[in-house]
């Protein structure tokens, strides 16, 4: 393609932390090369174009770039709609490794936030636009960076679990042990051990899991996945938490704060969930290599 043609210029600049968070958005655009992502195909259609943009709004480095710069604020399409109830916050924060972040739409009208993206009073904004924000539901503690921020803004409870309490000392509501807690009409946590000491997982309306950093779906394995080199707290207790877990829940939308988001019948996921907790309880505690990481 020529290169002043329309759609020619996209890049992902050098400091890609490979969080994968583009290659979520973009795929078949924005691939994995040399442990970095890289734009490999140019976009054809408005939607390819689209899916670049939204790529580069997520991207918590602001590394995917069309000619050097990130599109203009107009362009930005976050809160992206997932499904009739749940958006993509985009604007991933580098406070919070890349992650992904949610906002969960309940049947009277408000809404809740899982996880939290880069906060700034325009994102705020544009959030508490679609609705009232009453609650915002932490995962876990790698992911909390921005929760106080964003509950003052909306003058909105903040959750977390004891276990990882360090990292939310002053929320609002403090989840403990390791039985589900009810958090809102249909929205439940269940405590879930092993990425972090106080990791949770948050399951709405049997149709939706927010997993965090507990469990994702690998494109590679075409399967649920651990991330087994940065379960920081301890695989065995990830185990026991999955074996525990699996039998108490239902889902069909798989929405976690890393790797891919996937959609697919209750039934198969349960299938899927108790196999994955098999799979986990065959691993062996190891060291987790910190310098592996970029960020």
């Amino acid at each position: 393609m020529n290169e002043q043609s329309p759609g020619a210029g996209w890049h992902v600049d050098r400091r890609c932390t490979n969080c994968d968070a583009a290659r979520q958005l973009a795929p078949g655009l924005i691939a994995e090369v040399d442990g970095r992502s890289a734009v490999v195909r140019r976009p054809r259609t408005e939607a390819e174009e689209q899916a670049l943009r939204a790529a580069a709004f997520a991207c918590h480095t602001r590394s995917v770039r069309h000619d050097g710069h990130v599109p203009a604020r107009e362009l930005d399409p976050f809160p992206l709609r997932l499904t009739e109830n749940v958006h993509l916050c985009g604007h991933n924060s580098p406070r919070t490794a890349g992650a992904n972040s949610y906002l969960l739409r309940r049947p009277a009208g408000n809404l809740l936030m899982v996880d939290t993206p880069r906060f700034s009073s325009a994102l705020a904004a544009k959030y508490a636009a679609l609705g009232p924000v009453t609650d915002v539901l932490l995962t876990h503690r790698d992911h909390a960076a921005h929760g106080r921020a964003y509950a003052d803004r909306f003058g909105a409870r903040l959750w977390i679990h004891r276990g990882d309490l360090a990292a939310a000392p002053d929320a609002d509501r403090v989840i403990r042990g390791t039985e589900p807690v009810e958090v809102a009409d249909g929205v439940s946590a269940h405590p879930l051990p092993g990425h972090t000491e106080g990791s949770v997982l948050y399951l709405a309306d049997g149709r939706y899991c927010f997993s965090g950093d507990s469990f994702y779906w690998s494109r590679s394995d075409r399967d649920l996945a651990v991330a087994e080199s940065v379960t920081w707290y301890s695989v065995t207790e990830l185990a026991a938490s999955l074996a525990r877990t699996a039998p108490r829940v239902r889902f069909e939308w798989l929405l976690p704060g890393h790797g891919d988001r996937r959609h697919l019948p209750a039934e198969e996921f349960a299938r899927r969930l108790h196999a994955l907790a098999g799979r986990t309880a065959e691993l062996r505690p190891r060291s987790v290599d910190f310098t592996a990481l970029r960020w």
